[in-house]
């Protein structure tokens, strides 16, 4: 390091050891992807917006590719150990310039996704407020408790968010399935049907959509590598988490997307979607199960979404540690709290931020749904795709330096068919933007929100070229986590 620019010490840039086991990680991963909301949301989207029936198969599906993705990603793991996971990958595996402009498209991604969750808190409070006592505040209201619940937490240890996190998922996950039951006994008069699991039903001209619109339901998936530095006995938690993660949540989806059509059999999910929308899980558990069970689940869909901004809260607070450990950004983003060794300026800042975009979109007026929650995770949804696809080649580049370290599925096979799969996804999500957002094939959003990543993209290389011509010791500390604060660079 510079003289002027002085590292942090070792322990103010440590995230807290051996904290998490594989429970607590899975929480936090599974969390990140909120069973209810997806049901409840996500799900009853899918087939309103598309018209599409094999949505579970879709879940299934992208289960597969994101599974196949893990097989390189946990490899990578065991010999890089960073909490911001994709910027050092790349780093490593493609080189330091890739790796900040990585790093950008991340810190866009995570956040986006983060801060769109304040724009559902609202809609899934309001018809609990109002059957309690007869009225709900204004939707920012209900975002500012929960921002400040959030921002509280963050900085706090990681292991007391991975309690409570436990606790909620549990909860949530249960009475998902205790809705899904009670479909199964309350089948349309023309009984069980399979065919949402049938290729016909998916393999249709609005696959793409399909597929665009259940992918975020993903999102999280690829946290567990995030924790790494702060889980017990790395090498076993964090591939048993991921996989176990990835396994819970594609089966738990596509099983409760066919539960949804028991009731209103394949000819009527796609009418009674678009009419009840998020209401439909619930209304069914009501008409099966009795108002107190769906009233249960109504509290679980507010506690999921709560659930599911402490998870991404926690994973962008990291990304923004890393970063700064490294001097990549301002140094003070690189120091961890004494007493809870939280990131806590990056869980400040997350915390502004989210106070910002509450406070624009209530003074203007926005549409919280559709402008705040479906338009930030639509566009952290493509991000997140752009950044699996680049992790997996960045893992053949990684091992095609170290061939006798792991065999050629993990480094080579495995994460090549995931880069194709991953490609194709995204080719898909790009046709059908506008689907995925729901607007005009004309509105010029659908090609400014994909935008925005390529200007990342280019911010990224040139804040990268600066960095070495500036900082030549900067530079080379670039991906390599807790390394660049002892000054190793190997």
């Amino acid at each position: 390091m510079s003289l002027t620019q002085p590292r942090p010490s070792a322990v103010s840039a440590a995230l807290a050891e051996d904290r998490l086991g594989v429970p607590s990680v899975v929480f936090f991963v599974v969390s990140a992807a909120a069973p209810l909301m997806v049901v409840a949301g996500s799900v009853p989207t899918a087939y309103t917006v598309t018209g599409v029936i094999g949505v579970p198969l879709a879940f299934l599906l992208l289960g597969g590719i994101f599974a196949l993705f893990a097989v390189g990603y946990v490899t990578m793991a065991r010999h890089v150990v960073n909490a911001g996971a994709f910027y050092a990958y790349a780093a490593q595996g493609l080189g330091r310039t890739a790796g900040v402009a990585t790093a950008w498209v991340a810190l866009l991604a995570y956040n986006a996704l983060q801060l769109g969750l304040y724009g559902i808190i609202g809609l899934a409070a309001e018809p609990l407020l109002v059957d309690w006592f007869g009225g709900s505040p204004a939707w920012w209201v209900i975002a500012l408790v929960t921002w400040a619940l959030t921002g509280l937490l963050g900085v706090l240890r990681v292991d007391v968010n991975g309690r409570i996190l436990s606790v909620l998922l549990v909860s949530e996950i249960a009475v998902v399935l205790v809705f899904d039951i009670g479909n199964l006994f309350n089948a349309a008069p023309g009984g069980v049907s399979f065919e949402g699991f049938s290729p016909g039903a998916l393999i249709v001209p609005g696959v793409g959509a399909a597929l665009a619109t259940v992918v975020a339901g993903f999102a999280g998936i690829e946290s567990s590598v995030v924790f790494a530095e702060e889980s017990k006995d790395r090498n076993r938690t964090v591939p048993l988490a991921t996989y176990a993660g990835i396994a819970i949540i594609a089966v738990l989806y596509a099983f409760s997307a066919w539960a949804l059509t028991v009731p209103t059999g394949v000819d009527g999910i796609v009418a009674e979607s678009t009419q009840q929308g998020t209401e439909l899980i619930f209304n069914q558990a009501a008409a099966h199960l009795g108002s107190p069970i769906a009233t249960l689940g109504s509290v679980l869909f507010v506690t999921s979404s709560i659930a599911c901004m402490i998870a991404f809260h926690n994973t962008t607070a990291r990304y923004i540690f890393a970063l700064g450990r490294e001097n990549v950004l301002p140094s003070v983003f690189g120091r961890t709290s004494a007493r809870t060794s939280a990131p806590v300026a990056g869980s400040l800042l997350q915390t502004a931020l989210g106070l910002i975009v509450i406070a624009i979109y209530a003074v203007l007026g926005l549409d919280p749904l559709t402008k705040l929650f479906f338009t930030f995770g639509a566009f952290g949804g493509l991000g997140l795709l752009t950044l699996l696809t680049v992790t997996s080649i960045a893992v053949i580049a990684f091992f095609a330096r170290r061939p006798a370290e792991e065999t050629t599925w993990r480094t080579k096979i495995a994460p090549a068919l995931a880069a194709m799969a991953l490609c194709t996804i995204i080719g898909l999500t790009l046709v059908n933007f506008d689907t995925v957002l729901g607007v005009a094939p004309d509105e010029p959003i659908r090609w400014v929100l994909p935008g925005i990543f390529v200007v990342a993209i280019i911010f990224g290389i040139v804040w990268a070229r600066v960095l070495k011509a500036t900082k030549p010791d900067v530079y080379a500390n670039i991906g390599l986590g807790a390394r660049a604060v002892t000054g190793a660079s190997k």
